[in-house]
C-alpha cells in the first residue's frame, strides 16, 4: 500500500511552464474541471480487491483569498478482502484553481485496523506546512498526495522526449520527498473499458527509496487533453497489484485517446 501512496505523489512530477500571478505561479489547466469523477478498480491477480474514486468539487473555502477546488479521493476493499484486511481510506485536498497547489490536506486512513488521521495546512505564502502541532519549512508549490495527481495533468506533452526525467517535491508523513520519474514512450494499453493510446512513465531508481527497479511501478496516462492516469502496475512482495480506470464522468475534454 505504501508504494501505491508514493505513486500518487509521483504522478505530480510532471511540471509545466508557469507564468507569474503576483508572487504565485499560474498554470494553464486544460485537463480537468469541477464535476469530474474518475473510478478505478484495484486488482490482485484476477480478483477485484478494491476500488478507488476521485472527484473534483467546487468549494467556498479559500486559500489566501484564492479560489480552490475540493478534491475527494476514497478507497475501500471489496468482497472477501474485507474479511482479513479491510481498508477504508479518505483523502481530501483543497487545491488552488490557478496554481494547482494545495492549501489544505486531510487524510483519514483505516487499513486493517491501522489508522492515520492527518490535517495539514499548506501555508504556500509563508513557505511552511503545519500539521497542527509543528511547522515544517517547505518551498512554494510543495504538493500533497492528491494535488500531485492534478498538477501532473497541467504538463504540455507536445514536445516530451523519451528518457526525459521530471522531478518534484511532495510533503507526506511530515517529510519532503524528492520524487523523480521518466517518460519511456507511447503505447496502446488495454483495460476493461477498451484500448487507449497512452504515455508511459516509470520511477527513477534512487538509493534508499521505495522503488528498487524501474519495473517496480509502471503507469500510463491517456494521450489526450484530459491526461488521466489510466493504468498502474506495482510489484509488491506477494505479487502484482494493478489500478485501472473503469469509469469516468464530467470530463473537460473528449476522451479521444480511446481507440476501441
Amino acid at each position: 500500500m505504501k508504494k501505491l501512496v508514493v505513486f500518487i505523489g509521483a504522478l505530480g512530477l510532471f511540471i509545466g511552464m508557469t507564468s507569474s500571478d503576483l508572487k504565485y505561479p499560474h498554470y494553464r489547466n486544460g485537463a480537468f474541471q469541477a464535476g469530474e469523477v474518475l473510478k478505478y478498480r484495484v486488482t490482485y491477480g484476477l480478483v477485484d480487491a478494491g476500488e478507488a474514486v476521485i472527484e473534483v468539487k467546487n468549494t467556498d473555502r479559500k486559500g489566501a483569498s484564492r479560489p480552490l477546488y475540493h478534491v475527494v479521493g476514497t478507497g475501500r476493499t471489496l468482497g472477501g478482502f474485507n474479511s482479513f484486511y479491510k481498508v477504508h481510506d479518505v483523502y481530501e485536498s483543497f487545491i488552488d484553481q490557478k496554481s494547482i497547489m494545495p492549501w489544505y490536506f486531510i487524510r483519514n486512513v483505516n487499513e486493517g485496523g491501522y489508522k492515520i488521521n492527518q490535517k495539514y495546512t499548506f501555508n504556500q505564502d509563508k513557505n511552511n506546512v503545519n500539521n497542527g502541532k509543528k511547522s515544517f519549512t517547505t518551498p512554494m508549490e510543495i504538493q500533497d498526495m492528491i494535488s500531485s495527481f492534478y498538477k501532473a495533468r497541467t504538463i504540455d506533452f507536445t514536445n516530451i522526449k523519451i528518457g526525459q526525467v521530471f522531478s518534484f517535491k511532495c510533503f507526506m508523513d511530515d517529510e519532503i520527498y524528492n520524487l523523480k520519474i521518466k517518460y519511456v514512450g507511447d503505447e496502446v494499453v488495454k483495460v476493461r473499458k477498451g484500448k487507449f493510446k497512452a504515455h508511459k512513465f516509470v520511477p527513477v531508481v534512487q538509493k534508499g527509496r521505495y522503488f528498487k527497479s524501474e519495473d517496480d511501478v509502471q503507469f500510463w496516462i491517456t494521450a489526450d487533453e484530459n491526461k488521466i492516469p489510466l493504468l498502474v502496475k506495482a510489484k509488491i512482495p506477494v505479487g502484482i497489484v494493478k489500478l485501472h480506470l473503469v469509469d469516468w464522468s464530467g470530463l473537460k475534454n473528449e476522451l479521444i485517446s480511446k481507440v476501441q
